[in-house]
């Protein structure tokens, strides 16, 4: 399959979201977002980021852009897999949040510190 069209990337993000149960999904209340921008730090593509502000409150957002970077012409069922994976890991942004704990952050910033020292 050629890279999807953002539509139909927009398709893929909105049937993974549509499965998670609404227990998950509390206080998330900008909902999930999709850009068409690419977002990078560095040499990574940001997939995706869990946001918390004061005026739009906790939302995720999602960069079409950043996932044709990495995953350009590949099938359609890694477009999908990337899409699902994303989703589940902002949404534990999210739960984490609501529980007053960070680990996956911390995991997050240990893997980028590995790889500035080049380990």
């Amino acid at each position: 399959m050629a890279k999807p069209s953002f539509d139909q990337f927009a398709d893929m993000l909105d049937r993974a979201v549509d499965r998670i149960p609404s227990r998950f999904l509390r206080d998330l209340t900008g909902g999930f977002n999709l850009r068409q921008d690419t977002k990078r730090e560095g040499e990574y593509y940001i997939l995706g980021e869990y946001i918390e502000d004061g005026i739009g409150g906790c939302f995720i957002m999602f960069y079409y852009g950043s996932f044709a970077g990495v995953l350009e012409d590949g099938p359609e069922d890694c477009w999908e897999t990337e899409i699902v994976e994303t989703v589940l890991h902002e949404l534990q942004h999210h739960l984490e949040s609501l529980a007053g704990c960070d680990d996956l952050a911390r995991k997050e910033i240990e893997e980028l510190a590995r790889f500035l020292q080049g380990v």
